[in-house]
């Protein structure tokens, strides 16, 4: 949530910024609008309670002079009545404008290049060079089939499209690369952590993924009429280990808290009909390890490249050649100000696909979940980062196409075979 503070104090700024991810200016100003109305409602009620308390006072005054205290209590009365209005214009003014700013994106940073699309993201660099074949390379799905390893018309008996069944050595490098890629993110200074796969509506909202990405959410009770039996299932682990905080005050010596989490994840995938319709590239449910980290604003940005070098690192020990992409204002996520992607090359199509992504989102998630620590004795917002390490699936993907041998089998990398035995 952006600072409504900032809206007020320096509008044109902030229309400025976030006319850059197509935020239109009509939509600010009925933001700050309505800000300038509520900040009008609270001093009027507080100027009625104000008055109210003043003649309260004057009852001792009145029985002390004998006055008649009828008149009194009839301008007290008035007064009450009048305070309940404006305590209820107040409560509706302040529904509207929260409505308002949860509809409102992160502001940009100014690193970010300007952008229509992802054809606008900006290539950082490369990491490895891409294997070269003596024949023509097989997608992971014809690899898959042949071999056994995933079996698409099981998952479809089971659930429906894009969603898979792995099966033998599938199945055991998937759990290999979830153990690999936790011990890995553990000797980086990331503490696991084991989580619920169901969060409440206040989780989703608090991290940004509400109102504004509701039609992508496997939501397990559409017509929950109590909140705590409006649940979700979560599209990333970032959802509980960001709201593992939401609420707290934190001590300043506690951060940065550095977390990481094995998950499934769960997307409708909503807009992306009849885009990856074959394989495992889009999914509904998938795997991915994650790292949250919560920290002060100070240190956020050295942390972001720290959590970029992780999944990175951990890329190049699997001798899987990425490159980093610096998202373009157009293709940044929602909550985040800034965004390096890393894609992995897909020998098949002859072409690098996303496998993670890496946000420093500010202190947006922080004013969302009332996210705080003390500092210099006054409560300050956290910034907050997030980034996949990695996804599982297209980790796996990768390596089944990078590897593969002519007769159609798979090496696997050396540094997952002790977690294969």
């Amino acid at each position: 949530m952006i600072d409504i503070k900032l809206v007020q104090n320096e509008f044109d700024k902030v229309s400025e910024n976030l006319s850059k991810r197509g935020v239109s200016k009509k939509l600010l100003e009925e933001l700050k609008k309505l800000s300038l109305d509520l900040k009008a409602a609270k001093k009027s009620f507080e100027e009625k309670k104000a008055e109210q308390n003043q003649l309260s006072k004057q009852f001792g005054v009145y029985k002390k002079e004998g006055k008649d205290i009828g008149e009194l209590q009839g301008q007290i009365g008035a007064l009450k009545e009048e305070i309940g209005k404006a305590n209820e214009a107040q409560n509706i003014l302040e529904e509207d404008l929260n409505k308002v700013l949860l509809q409102i994106p992160n502001l940009v940073d100014d690193s970010v290049p300007v952008g229509a699309d992802e054809e606008e993201n900006v290539e950082i660099k490369k990491v490895l060079t891409p294997p070269s074949f003596d024949f023509e390379p097989k997608a992971h799905y014809e690899i898959g089939e042949k071999l056994g390893w995933l079996n698409f018309e099981k998952g479809v008996k089971l659930a429906k499209s894009r969603f898979t069944v792995l099966q033998n050595e599938a199945a055991k490098l998937e759990r290999a690369l979830i153990n690999y890629m936790l011990d890995f993110n553990k000797a980086r200074g990331f503490d696991e952590v084991w989580l619920p796969a169901i969060v409440n509506r206040e989780a989703m909202t608090a991290t940004g993924q509400l109102p504004k990405f509701e039609e992508d959410l496997y939501r397990l009770n559409e017509e929950a009429e109590l909140p705590e039996n409006d649940l979700f299932l979560i599209p990333t682990a970032e959802v509980p280990l960001v709201n593992l905080f939401r609420d707290e005050i934190l001590k300043e010596e506690e951060l940065p808290i550095k977390m990481t989490a094995y998950t499934p994840c769960f997307r409708k995938e909503a807009g992306s009909a009849g885009r990856d319709t074959r394989g495992m590239i889009r999914q509904h449910q998938f795997d991915k390890v994650e790292l949250v980290t919560i920290a002060t604003p100070e240190k956020s940005d050295k942390i972001y490249e720290e959590m970029i070098a992780c999944a990175s690192d951990l890329l190049t020990s699997l001798g899987l050649a990425h490159r980093h992409v610096q998202l373009c204002t157009g293709d940044l996520g929602f909550g985040a100000n800034k965004t390096t992607d890393l894609e992995v090359w897909i020998p098949s199509e002859d072409r690098y696909r996303e496998i993670s992504s890496i946000s420093n989102v500010g202190d947006f998630q922080g004013r969302r979940a009332k996210i705080r620590y003390k500092k210099d004795k006054k409560n300050t917002f956290v910034h907050t980062l997030n980034g996949s390490s990695l996804a599982v699936g297209r980790t796996l993907i990768a390596i089944m196409e990078n590897f593969q041998n002519p007769d159609g089998t798979v090496e696997i990398p050396e540094v997952l075979k002790e977690y294969i035995k």
